[in-house]
């Protein structure tokens, strides 16, 4: 449990719960934490006035209410999964506004064996909390699709394939079909109503006396039933959409576009059946369904082409493990197969499947992509494993952990908690719909009754009606938000900024504070050599000893040879006239043993050195290079050999280890004669971009799970407020949802252990470069790994919300001019459309505006 006012078992951390078990890390009240970065983010945050535990509270009131239904044990505060219960994350198709969220969770919890459901809009996810026993997967499947929504596993991509191509086929069915209703009327309805230029006195008479026979009435059932295919399959979201707002007592903007749509269509068919020369207006039901789906689809659209440009972020889950038999050999098998203490051998380059702890084995572990830490951790027997890290080299036996699960599965559920949890805002167009609908209602019968007090038939009071419910700018209102968010993602694309969120535009105006992480976010997240005392001989034969090495900083090491030349080109990490450092080129391809292969000449033209010998050790390597016999590593390896070591070399290691680099010693035959320092290079553009957020008055924090000397450049930046570093991804969230309860906040992130404080985040944006969780778990990518683009999302934004308040603000001065004309009967439905169809018209080309000024 995480909060101020909670009492933690003693066993979890007091922020974050993770188990404390074998931490011995306290605060001065007697608090536990599972490491030092938990324990000063809630020194810094502790005291926030609602923590976490009341966060959830909220959540389990609104489900408990959403739900009627619910088991009691669903609104404990904790939201504990009562025993026997699982947790089921589907994907739901057609969930596009808050209503949505309500209705979903209400037809979940009516579910027998549901104990809780959370929905979310924002990622089209739901949680269920369910008995396995009382209803299955499929069961819960069936029992939340319906009415048009439809749920499938998040990991179905062909279920999400059909969902994608019925919404293309509605589309389609309603332009065509829509076109040849439109026809009809061009060519031989609005004749009737006008004196059409192009046609003669004898033909418009034709046209009349075809309408009012047998024929005529035949021609309007044709019109009829093309329209009802318009209205039914094209316009089901529409109306499932006011069904639902209906349903949940929350009036918005589909219920508007329906009851226009379903009001022309009623009154046309009543008049088809009853009146002998009727006039329709089936263009009327039509054109409002047409255009607003296409509206809704240009800004389905273009958040599909957005996610196409992520198509290289990878993935990091595993499927498979190599596991040992009794005999010794190894067989792949499902990770699901895997039982507590079974052997799996994992090799360099491979990712470790489940949570474990080495029993054979010596090799450098990077745990970066779940903790954050940025350097591989030496891992030998005894030690503890972490799923989803990556063995960097050698070769790690791991006994599989009392779960056999992995701590990337459980960022993974984490990630998809939060999503389901995230309930996205009510737009702007549907919080007002709340007064304008029911506004337009009471006007539509008012001005009805008012036609039959004065006299009216009832033919001309439905007609007055009518038209006030036609001329209420049911697309205008209903194009509003989508167009203008479409030109805000258009935009974005132009900028390569992918917006997955289209809530984006509504949720974020002003951020209070903004969150980055450190490695691979404000730094490149690669290894390279950045600093050297030593001359090119012995670099170069330190190059060549590791190209042997899969190690990370061997890897640095080697990549600088290709930097080695006369002179010409500038050394490795050392900074350029115009300040940059050089890139590091690759150190070569990799074998089947992990090494490099050797090349004939080295980029100076000199021959490659040759390595005769090779030794790798927990703290460096050893080897003979030409003859000489070559040692790479900390100070403590040449102690142990019995080398000589500098004490300016010594002092220069210490120096740079306190800023977080990695210094190594380089010696030949017996001595230490210089040191390198690889580390992870910041990357361009990190201080312009955090001084003018500190500027903007924006509250800039780094978070990390990298540890503290690795953020002193950050910590000592004026623009940086506060650096929290060593802080796990469970820490990362809950940091960022005691900072939400201060302000908007915003998390900048890139690996899968920032994934769930990116889902936590009031908006997360994710660099490009990042991993698939991450992306899946932010609002927003960055694709170019541009810093700078930062700004930018902001700047979108709120452009964006001036669009849409521009639009509305238009529709709505509109609505003051023609509604009263509709009411006082001044307008007939022909005249109300036409002024609806300008109105849209207006909201288009203004969204179809650029938002920014390049």
């Amino acid at each position: 449990m995480s909060g101020t006012d909670s009492d933690p078992a003693a066993d979890a951390c007091t922020l974050c719960e993770l188990p404390t078990e074998g931490v011995d890390v306290t605060d001065d009240d007697g608090n536990r934490f599972c490491c030092t970065g938990c324990r000063d983010v809630y020194a810094a945050l502790g005291d926030v006035d609602v923590d976490a535990d009341a966060v959830r509270e909220r959540r389990q009131a609104s489900e408990a209410s959403a739900g009627e239904g619910a088991d009691d044990d669903a609104a404990d505060a904790d939201r504990d999964v009562p025993d026997g219960h699982e947790a089921t994350f589907l994907e739901v198709d057609g969930m596009h506004c808050a209503t949505c969220e309500a209705f979903i969770e209400t037809v979940a919890t009516d579910a027998d064996g549901v104990s809780a459901a959370s929905a979310s809009y924002v990622t089209d996810t739901v949680r269920v909390d369910h008995d396995p026993d009382a209803v299955t997967v499929d069961d819960l499947t069936e029992t939340v699709s319906g009415l048009g929504y439809s749920a499938y596993a998040r990991d179905d991509a062909f279920s999400r394939r059909q969902a994608s191509n019925m919404a293309t086929a509605r589309l389609a069915a309603g332009v065509i079909v829509g076109m040849a209703v439109m026809l009809q009327y061009i060519v031989l309805i609005y004749p009737t109503y006008f004196a059409f230029p192009f046609y003669n006195e004898r033909t418009l008479s034709y046209l009349n006396e075809a309408m009012a026979s047998t024929s005529g009435t035949y021609f309007f059932i044709v019109i009829a039933v093309l329209t009802t295919i318009v209205l039914f399959f094209t316009g089901k979201p529409i109306l499932r959409g006011a069904y639902v707002s209906a349903k949940t007592r929350s009036p918005n903007m589909d219920l508007l576009v329906a009851i226009a749509a379903v009001s022309a269509y009623l009154y046309s068919t009543l008049a088809v059946i009853f009146v002998e020369s009727p006039s329709i207006y089936y263009d009327v039901t039509v054109a409002i369904i047409v255009i607003v789906t296409v509206g809704n689809h240009y800004e389905d659209s273009v958040k599909e082409r957005a996610t196409e440009l992520l198509s290289e972020v990878t993935a990091v889950q595993v499927d498979d493990a190599r596991r040992l038999t009794a005999d010794g050999d190894a067989e792949s098998v499902a990770v699901d197969a895997l039982r507590p203490d079974d052997r799996i051998l994992v090799r360099a380059g491979e990712r470790v499947p489940v949570d474990g702890e080495a029993v054979d084995g010596d090799a450098a572990v990077d745990e970066s992509v779940v903790t954050g830490e940025s350097l591989p951790v030496r891992k030998v027997a005894g030690d503890a494993v972490v799923g989803g890290s990556v063995v960097a080299d050698g070769s790690l036996t791991v006994a599989v952990g009392p779960d056999a699960t992995s701590s990337l599965d459980r960022v993974a559920e984490l990630v998809y908690d939060l999503q389901s949890g995230n309930h996205g805002v009510q737009k702007l167009a549907d919080r007002l719909a709340t007064v304008f609908v029911p506004a337009v209602l009471v006007i539509a019968v008012v001005a009805a009754g008012a036609s039959l007090a004065l006299g009216g038939t009832g033919t001309d009071a439905m007609l007055v009606g009518l038209t006030v419910l036609i001329v209420s700018c049911p697309c205008a209102l209903g194009l509003a938000t989508p167009l203008a968010v479409a030109a805000g993602i258009r935009d974005a694309l132009e900028r390569n900024i992918v917006v997955f969120d289209d809530t984006v535009f509504e949720r974020i105006r002003e951020a209070d504070t903004v969150v980055f992480d450190k490695t691979g976010t404000l730094t490149t997240g690669e290894m390279r050599l950045i600093d050297r005392e030593l001359d090119d001989d012995l670099l170069r034969l330190a190059a060549a000893l590791e190209s042997r090495s899969a190690h990370p900083v061997g890897q640095a090491i080697a990549a600088a040879r290709a930097d080695l030349g006369d002179g010409a080109d500038a050394e490795p990490g050392r900074p350029t006239d115009d300040g940059a450092t050089p890139a590091v080129a690759d150190g070569g391809a990799e074998t089947a043993d992990g090494g490099a292969e050797a090349v004939d000449a080295d980029s100076d033209g000199e021959a490659e050195p040759t390595v005769e010998s090779f030794e790798s050790h927990a703290r460096g390597v050893s080897g003979v290079v030409d003859g000489v016999e070559v040692v790479v590593g900390h100070p403590d390896l040449f102690d142990e050999r019995g080398w000589t070591v500098p004490d300016a070399i010594r002092e220069a290691v210490a120096d740079a280890r306190d800023v977080g680099r990695v210094p190594v010693a380089v010696g030949r035959d017996g001595a230490a004669e210089g040191f390198v320092v690889v580390g992870d290079e910041l990357r361009d553009g990190w201080e312009e971009t955090v001084t003018a957020l500190d500027r903007s008055g924006v509250e800039v924090i780094v978070l990390t799970g990298d540890d503290e000397r690795a953020a002193t450049v950050f910590a000592d930046h004026d623009a940086v407020s506060s650096v929290f570093a060593g802080v796990p991804p469970e820490g990362k969230a809950e940091t960022v949802a005691r900072l939400k309860e201060r302000g908007v906040t915003v998390m900048v992130g890139d690996g899968t252990n920032d994934a769930p404080a990116l889902a936590a985040a009031d908006l997360g944006i994710a660099l490009g470069g990042g991993t698939a969780m991450a992306a899946d778990a932010a609002d927003v990518a960055i694709v170019d790994d541009d810093l700078g683009s930062v700004a930018t999302v902001f700047e979108l934004a709120r452009a964006a919300g001036r669009r849409v308040k521009g639009n509305i603000g238009w529709a709505f001065c509109y609505n003051a001019v023609a509604i009263p004309l509709a009411a006082t009967g001044l307008l007939n439905p022909l005249f109300a459309a036409v002024a609806m169809g300008a109105s849209s018209l207006l909201v288009v080309t203004n969204s179809s505006r650029a938002l920014l000024s390049d």
